[in-house]
C-alpha cells in the first residue's frame, strides 16, 4: 500500500511537471512557422548536399546497385560454369580414349 502511494505520487508530480513545461512553452511553440521551413534551405551549399543525398538514396530505393551486383554475379557464375563444362568434356574425352 505504501509503495503504491509512493509510485502514484511520483506519477502525479511527473505528469504535473510535463503539463507545466508544455503550458510554459506553448506560446513559443505557436510562434514557430507552420509549414516547417526555417529559411535554411536557401543556401546553395545545403541544397547541393540535399540533392546528392537524394541521388544516393534513389540508387538504393530503385535497387540499381543490387541489380548491377546480381548481374555481375550471374556473369561470374556463367563463366565458372563454362570452365567446369570444358573440364568435364576433357575428362570424358580422355576416359573414352582410355576405353578404346
Amino acid at each position: 500500500m505504501v509503495v503504491e502511494s509512493i509510485v502514484l505520487a511520483i506519477f502525479i508530480f511527473s505528469f504535473g511537471g510535463a503539463v507545466l513545461i508544455l503550458v510554459r512553452k506553448a506560446p513559443i511553440l505557436s510562434t514557430l512557422p507552420q509549414n516547417g521551413s526555417t529559411g535554411f534551405k536557401n543556401h546553395k551549399f545545403i541544397s547541393g548536399i540535399e540533392n546528392k543525398i537524394k541521388k544516393t538514396f534513389s540508387l538504393f530505393s530503385d535497387k540499381i546497385i543490387l541489380h548491377k551486383f546480381l548481374s555481375w554475379f550471374r556473369c561470374q557464375i556463367i563463366k565458372i560454369e563454362t570452365q567446369v563444362d570444358k573440364a568435364l568434356h576433357g575428362i570424358r574425352k580422355k576416359a573414352n580414349n582410355k576405353k578404346k
